[in-house]
């Protein structure tokens, strides 16, 4: 087991990927805490140390850490397309106060690997896989701009922790893709393009509306994949680095609808797209080779096995049966 007695923090743990890294930690031995805020626990296990509390709040963020030999930062205030064009500012304040008095904290208690989960919003806009290196050759696209400069700002600190101290702890950044699959979010005011596809052809809709054109395109990451991945840079590095994670292959929104409605036996659904909502940048795509050589990770799930797994796990979740 790889982590067999490590002590090990998942902050964010009622989210996407907290939820599923926490049943891949206790499957490999590690000694499991988990922070909550408002949400519940999903997943249940007398081996997981819940910790209710607000990393906004520089002394919940100590709490959380002591004993602590690894962090995995999880947690993030964040939402979907329409809440961010709305109020573009919503997400800055609280993510930058989570993560930096994360690391604050994880710095002060003698963490030995903190492994934050950075984003693709930081790059800028190109229609070209984008490699680590190449974050600050242009600004962040538009209607990321908050968000991407946010990110870049905690990249910078990340790497302070991790390269520029005396006594650096070792601390990595992933930047993942849309990454989805079970426990996601599949509120529509919250969600984002691919639950709310699989949730619009559950509830057959007639039409199903889709924002924007249709032509976006994204590398879509299975949930399983991105935990891989986290696994892999919190056993194979001791030093800090910036690591893109993801399928390495991209998908367009109608691609994706059409793999949909045709896995869930919706074919026939028929399409209202809508280009006056908001969406976001037009392309999105990146390039994986660091993360292959420097973890020997590439994703295992393709794009209609993942959406397969998400929609059968969806029904069941909501005890939804197939027409």
């Amino acid at each position: 087991m790889l982590f067999k007695n490590t002590k090990v923090l998942v902050a964010g743990a009622s989210g996407l990927i907290g939820s599923n890294l926490l049943l891949r930690l206790l499957n490999e031995g590690a000694t499991v805490r988990a922070t909550l805020h408002r949400k519940d626990p999903v997943i249940v296990d007398p081996r997981i140390e819940y910790v209710r509390c607000d990393l906004t709040n520089g002394a919940d963020c100590h709490r959380a850490v002591e004993g602590m030999q690894h962090v995995h930062l999880c947690a993030a205030n964040t939402s979907g397309a329409a809440m961010i064009a709305a109020t573009p500012m919503i997400h800055v304040t609280p993510n930058i106060l989570i993560n930096s008095q994360m690391l604050e904290a994880a710095y002060e208690a003698g963490v030995e690997k903190f492994i934050w989960l950075g984003s693709t919003v930081a790059y800028p806009n190109s229609d070209q896989p984008m490699t680590e290196d190449q974050v600050l050759t242009g600004e962040p696209f538009e209607k990321y701009y908050y968000a991407g400069w946010a990110k870049r700002f905690m990249e910078v600190l990340c790497r302070m922790y991790g390269e520029k101290l005396p006594r650096p702890m070792t601390t990595i950044v992933l930047r993942p893709t849309n990454v989805y699959g079970p426990r996601d979010d599949f509120e529509f005011a919250t969600s984002h393009v691919i639950p709310a596809l699989i949730r619009k052809s559950i509830e057959r809709w007639d039409p199903i509306e889709v924002w924007g054109d249709g032509s976006e395109v994204r590398d879509a990451l299975y949930v399983d994949d991105m935990v891989e991945a986290m696994v892999l840079a919190a056993t194979k590095l001791d030093r800090y680095a910036t690591i893109n994670i993801g399928l390495g292959k991209g998908h367009s929104v109608r691609e994706l609808l059409s793999l949909i409605t045709d896995l869930d036996g919706y074919a026939q659904a028929k399409i209202k797209y809508d280009p006056s909502k908001p969406t976001m940048i037009p392309i999105r795509l990146i390039d994986t080779a660091k993360a292959e050589s420097l973890l020997g990770f590439r994703a295992r799930v393709d794009i209609r096995e993942g959406l397969r797994r998400t929609i059968e796990w969806y029904r069941s979740s909501r005890d939804i049966r197939r027409p």
